[in-house]
């Protein structure tokens, strides 16, 4: 196995990480002094980056592939996983995509803003904004795909919100689709690692909530993984918790909600307990994290669905 060192430019990591870091201009300038064009989108407050490929890249006869990453973190946290980590991945992806700008690959790459302000309600997140922009458009029939924390753990994650939705038929049954072809494409990018777990919404929540199929993917170490599916299993509750649903709804008040996020954050990964702390740092990564994302994302890029 490569080491992190091998797969990243870590002396570059290390300053997206650091808490001075202008990541915005950061990730611009990554992708301008490796060939890339990209352009910011202003929408509500929040700035988006969006690559810029060519014309050449896309046949309207197969499904744009939207490929999404947030790049804002919580403050006084590295944000290493959550969200550096994918980040880097898909600057990289995109990089390797623009030095073959005749290659047809139908994919539309956002670093997004504003997620982690999902916690003040969907409508606050970034990508609520960005989704709603999509409607206005007529963009209907892209497959969106999310990463989120995709640099600790070898076991692909396949979020499972949504599937539960009281939405109108057309929307599930595309919904259903997509997830069927992101277990399909999870099945040979990573044989016998991957699940389909109760995952806490990202930037999947705000497209959903526009009435447009989302699905999100994060990674897990495989024992904790297990762990939380054995956790899941005994505790019918805590997918409630994980998808802040009613349960945390029906809360007062902010002491009574730190007392039942205590209450489950036990049973959560230890992956998820690292985020918006210190310790979501370059030390808590994994190399075969970023192999594991090469893989998930090459097996995209050849990817092919028919409108």
């Amino acid at each position: 196995m490569k080491s992190l060192s091998q797969l990243i430019d870590l002396q570059k990591f290390q300053e997206y990480i650091s808490p001075a870091c202008d990541r915005l201009s950061f990730l611009q300038d990554y992708l301008a002094q490796n060939g890339v064009k990209s352009s910011v989108i202003n929408l509500e407050g929040k700035r988006h980056i969006y690559v810029n490929f060519p014309s050449t890249s896309y046949n309207p006869t197969f499904r744009i592939k939207t490929i999404i990453s947030h790049y804002d973190r919580v403050e006084g946290s590295p944000g290493a996983n959550d969200n550096s980590a994918a980040n880097f991945a898909l600057a990289n992806f995109a990089i390797e995509l623009f030095k073959n700008p005749n290659y047809v690959h139908n994919i539309r790459i956002f670093f997004t803003d504003g997620e982690e302000l999902g916690e003040e309600g969907v409508s606050q997140q970034g990508a609520f904004a960005l989704a709603e922009l999509f409607n206005k458009l007529g963009i209907k029939n892209d497959d969106v795909y999310v990463f989120d924390a995709c640099g600790r753990g070898d076991v692909a994650v396949l979020a499972r919100a949504g599937l539960d939705s009281k939405a109108n038929v057309k929307f599930k049954k595309s919904l259903l689709e997509l997830f069927a072809r992101t277990q399909d494409l999870l099945k040979e990018a990573s044989p016998q690692k991957w699940m389909t777990l109760p995952v806490p919404y990202s930037d999947n929540a705000g497209f959903l909530a526009c009435g447009i199929p989302a699905v999100a993917i994060t990674f897990l170490p495989k024992d904790e993984a297990a762990v939380y599916y054995k956790n899941l299993m005994t505790d019918k509750n805590l997918e409630k918790a994980v998808m802040n649903c009613a349960i945390e709804a029906k809360l007062n008040s902010i002491a009574d909600r730190s007392i039942q996020k205590f209450k489950y954050q036990e049973k959560m990964p230890m992956t998820w307990r690292l985020f918006h702390t210190e310790f979501d740092n370059l030390l808590s990564l994994t190399p075969e994290s970023f192999e594991l994302m090469q893989s998930i994302l090459e097996k995209l890029r050849v990817l092919k669905v028919m409108n």
